[in-house]
């Protein structure tokens, strides 16, 4: 739903339930584009403005204590965009990480991916992995990057790596259930999605977690990626512990 004044106005958003934040929050940052020609600028200053709010957002979860972050940086899809953008935001990991890797060590920030890393040029490649090396002990947030990702291709690849270990005798046909099924996507070391936030007015998933956000509450905001702060991160999850989750039972 949207963030709606008559229903905020007069909110303490900042008084929340620290027994009930979010384990995992998962963001669709939208409006990076939109963000940068309202200031008559090229899109690429849209995205680098994106990742400061990546770094900021970040920290604030992590100081929630929620326990993973991830963020839609790049899907499958993408590479329908120009040439030129792409290859900026192929860039964009060395910029995020040489501006804020000692950040993110201080907090015990921990890094990981979801995707196919292994199609980003190899200098991104190794960027991303040096990233994901230095934080492997950190226990503080997990902060995932979605990149050259897609929710149904993870589904179909999950399926391809059962199949497989049926045909070689690994499992048997009675062993498939969810719980077997989720440990072989891409997201298997993070805890389900609680809470969905897409930025910039769009009401659409696109192919995003498809799986894990089954039973997540969605949140959605009129206000551009680059200008999403910490206020408004306190009023989404204020939505979020303001609704009655049933997971399909009765309360």
């Amino acid at each position: 739903m949207f963030f709606k004044k008559d229903k905020v106005e007069g909110n303490d958003y900042h008084n929340l339930d620290l027994d009930n934040i979010p384990k995992h929050i998962a963001f669709i940052m939208d409006g990076n584009g939109r963000w940068a020609k309202k200031r008559k600028m090229p899109r690429t200053y849209g995205h680098h403005e994106g990742t400061k709010t990546i770094r900021n957002i970040a920290l604030k979860c992590n100081e929630l204590k929620v326990e993973a972050m991830t963020v839609y940086a790049f899907s499958t899809e993408n590479f329908a965009r120009p040439e030129k953008e792409v290859q900026y935001i192929f860039k964009l990991p060395k910029d995020f990480f040489e501006a804020y890797m000692k950040e993110l060590m201080e907090n015990n920030v921990k890094i990981c991916t979801i995707g196919h890393l292994d199609m980003a040029p190899q200098e991104t490649q190794d960027i991303i992995n040096t990233a994901i090396e230095k934080t492997k002990d950190n226990t503080g947030l997990k902060l995932c990057f979605a990149f050259i990702y897609g929710g149904r291709d993870e589904i179909v690849h999950a399926g391809k790596n059962i199949a497989i270990k049926l045909k070689e005798g690994l499992i048997k046909e009675d062993d498939i259930n969810e719980q077997l099924f989720s440990n072989e996507l891409m997201t298997k070391d993070l805890p389900d999605v609680d809470l969905m936030i897409r930025t910039s007015g769009e009401q659409r998933l696109s192919n995003f977690l498809l799986w894990q956000l089954a039973y997540a509450e969605f949140v959605f905001t009129n206000v551009l990626w680059p200008d999403f702060n910490d206020e408004e991160l306190y009023k989404a999850i204020w939505l979020y512990q303001n609704r009655d989750r049933r997971f399909g039972g009765l309360k």
